[in-house]
């Protein structure tokens, strides 16, 4: 049984480009991406988080180019990791520039500080130069001051005038490969800014809810934003923006798009919150099987209920199922199939074993 897309979802098809290897856009996957926290040119610890960030499901990751010794570093970074490197660059123009040359797989720079149309039309021959691609980073909070003063506050026409403005300084000068966002830290300024902006271009959307927050406050924020957006059918790549560790970021974009069944990775389980009715502890056992599981990369669908009152109805729907019925007495099922009884001690053990035989079985049918 295999997540599958929502029928009701009719994504908007974009334009595709390239973040190096990976498609944005057209009727590619719905890529997750994060950023590094680590100082840039601290080159180890920087290439170790890139690794990390990898091995959680990371399709692009976006790192900090505050200064030359930043930009200097991407070189030897780039070459021990496996994703595509997105250079962060803010305020110096020629950041964008030495980042290019390193090998950056895309630039990211915000029309609010970037500086002059001079400064752009540099960045974009670099981007030519060395086949980069673009994201315009339009924000919220570094609007420019014309459109400040046009406006009086940020708004959502105030952020899609800035990314059209750009977007039209990018076709003049013969560059189409670019990504385009309208972040704010505020949802419904956010939303609406993606919505008009989707109406008005057809280029790949970068869709994410800007500073949102610490992991649950953040985690909340952003499946709000994101989630309307992508049910909306806008969006081909998200980062859920937290202040926490990087993976955080990542297992929640994979979390939101497997709630609207976009995309599947690990393992996803249904849960019951517990109740009187539990005939086993049910959200400990949640809790040590999400950490017992958690190396699990292919889609396998499971669902720990705690009595039979939706028990049978969640099994149905799930690869894996357990249904609370007493010390002795709690069922699993397998595919919705009644399979065996197991006691409560040795849930654990049983349902890891079957996960992981599930996996194996996948594995040998592709």
């Amino acid at each position: 049984m295999e997540i599958r897309p929502h029928r009701t979802i009719q994504r908007k098809k974009t334009k595709k480009i390239m973040v190096g290897k990976v498609p944005v856009g057209g009727d590619s996957i719905i890529s997750i991406q994060s950023m590094t926290n680590t100082i840039t040119s601290n080159v180890s610890d920087t290439i170790k988080q890139i690794i990390d960030l990898e091995n959680a499901g990371a399709d692009i990751v976006r790192v900090s180019c505050p200064d030359e010794e930043s930009t200097r570093a991407l070189k030897e970074i780039i070459k021990e990791v496996n994703v595509p490197i997105v250079a962060d660059i803010h305020f110096h123009h020629k950041r964008a520039i030495e980042a290019a040359k390193m090998g950056a797989s895309c630039l990211r720079i915000n029309p609010g500080n970037i500086g002059a149309n001079d400064r752009v039309i540099e960045i974009i021959k670099a981007a030519k130069d060395y086949n980069c691609s673009i994201r315009i980073g339009v924000n919220a909070g570094s609007l420019d001051k014309t459109l400040l003063e046009k406006y009086k506050e940020p708004c959502p026409e105030a952020l899609v005038e800035s990314a059209m403005y750009n977007i039209k300084l990018m076709e003049d000068n013969d560059f189409f490969n670019f990504k385009i966002s309208v972040k704010s830290s505020d949802v419904f300024l956010a939303v609406k800014s993606y919505e008009q902006l989707s109406k008005a271009c057809d280029y790949p959307l970068h869709v994410g809810i800007t500073e949102a927050g610490g992991l649950l406050t953040g985690s909340i924020k952003s499946s709000i934003g994101i989630g309307q957006l992508l049910m909306q059918g806008i969006g081909d790549t998200i980062r859920v923006s937290l202040s926490a560790d990087p993976i955080e970021e990542i297992k929640a974009g994979y979390e939101i798009l497997k709630s609207l069944s976009i995309r599947a990775r690990g393992v996803q389980i249904i849960s019951c919150p517990s109740c009187a009715r539990q005939a086993f502890p049910v959200i400990d056992t949640v809790k040590i099987l999400e950490e017992k599981l958690a190396h699990i990369k292919t889609p396998v669908t499971l669902s720990i209920i705690g009595c039979v009152v939706n028990g049978p109805g969640e099994a149905a729907q799930t690869e894996i199922g357990l249904t609370g019925g007493g010390q002795e007495n709690n069922l699993l099922y397998l595919s919705g199939v009644p399979y065996e009884k197991v006691p409560s001690g040795k849930i654990i053990n049983k349902i890891v074993q079957l996960v992981e035989d599930k996996v194996k079985e996948k594995k040998i049918k592709t």
